[in-house]
């Protein structure tokens, strides 16, 4: 037998001629890289780790806190990884949930295009142009109070009847500007018609000459909102940043686990729990999302099976602490509480104003 020293390509370790595999890396000797090869490789490093996730899916979905308890246990390889289900599951859910997004979007850039008009052009698409003059000038002359009013009190210059009115304002209240954005929107799209400077439009809109870093960004984005309008935009921003988001919410979900668990294990003990009960929160969205894709499934089972996750949570701080029903449904609740109430929103708030500065 051979007693030549080749080296290994991978690992650049030396070993005997005649190993087919590289006996400190594994890799395979002489492995030419063909189609087959390629496609062979690819499909064995891939279910290799995550075929996992079909032995995994039953106890996920049905046994609460099952998966969690039996990897403290300490079996690590008979179900799929808490970090990698979680991957993987938010990554289907994403995938899924792209599909949503966009069609969220371009229907709140339609409907922002359609509610955020100026006032003073729904006025000349409303009224005869006489009308429109009379209408301005009694804006311009009364101030703090409704063209309504304004309009009422000048029946007999206008000659305009109550119907007449009426009509005006029956439009879902056209007259009224829908968004206030604390500066004058007439003449700030006077200046950007006419292609004034940067400098110009940010002095009307009230910015100070030498602002901070943040207060000019601020500007630049409400100016950029302004002209385009297009919050849908915002919204995918935002949709796009809950992915990171998620990162530091479930951590502190742990946390607020380890508070109320104080003496049930370490935090990395609480940080598995809430791996898995996150993943099976993405997967249950993850099924809700797929299914209405394909059959519109009524709004009440939807919210119904998302209430079920709240009962999923009950049972498997019961299964996974072994407290008392009294004492799980209590810390529940708690739990339950904090997260929705304090952790959620604030994060939505931060999360957006977040997204609006960087769409």
């Amino acid at each position: 037998m051979s007693t030549n020293q080749v080296k290994c390509k991978n690992c650049e370790k030396p070993f005997d001629d005649h190993f087919k595999f590289c006996p400190h890396c594994g890799q395979k000797v002489n492995d030419q890289l063909t189609l087959g090869v390629l496609f062979y490789n690819t499909i064995n490093n891939y279910f290799s780790v995550d075929a996992r996730i079909f032995k995994s899916f039953i106890p996920l979905m049905f046994k609460p806190g099952f998966l969690a308890k039996e990897f403290i246990k300490g079996k690590r390889s008979l179900y799929m990884h808490p970090a990698q289900m979680y991957l993987f599951v938010t990554i289907v859910f994403f995938a899924l949930f792209s599909f949503t997004a966009s069609n969220q979007r371009d229907m709140v850039n339609n409907e922002l295009k359609k509610t955020l008009k100026s006032s003073r052009a729904i006025i000349s698409d409303s009224i005869k142009a006489n009308e429109r003059i009379i209408i301005k000038r009694v804006k311009d002359s009364i101030e703090n109070s409704s063209i309504r009013t304004a309009l009422e009190n000048n029946k007999k210059y206008t000659g305009m009847t109550d119907n007449q009115i009426d009509s005006i304002f029956s439009q879902d209240d056209l007259l009224k500007p829908k968004l206030d954005f604390g500066f004058n929107e007439k003449e700030l799209d006077s200046l950007i018609e006419a292609d004034a400077s940067e400098k110009e439009i940010y002095k009307t809109m009230g910015l100070d000459e030498n602002p901070g870093w943040f207060k000019a960004k601020l500007y630049s984005q409400v100016l950029k909102f302004y002209k385009a309008r297009d919050g849908g935009n915002i919204l995918k921003t935002f949709y796009d940043t809950l992915p990171i988001a998620l990162f530091f919410l479930l951590p502190i979900f742990a946390f607020i686990l380890k508070l109320l668990f104080f003496l049930k294990g370490r935090y990395s003990h609480h940080l598995v729990f809430s791996l898995y009960y996150f993943s099976y929160l993405f997967m249950v969205f993850s099924i809700i999302l797929g299914i209405n894709l394909i059959w519109d499934i009524p709004d009440f089972i939807d919210w119904l099976i998302v209430l079920s996750t709240n009962l999923y949570l009950f049972l498997a701080l019961r299964n996974f602490y072994k407290q008392g029903w009294f004492l799980s449904f209590l810390k529940n609740g708690i739990v339950t509480f904090t997260f929705m109430s304090i952790v959620i929103p604030t994060a939505i708030v931060f999360i957006g104003f977040i997204a609006f500065l960087f769409y």
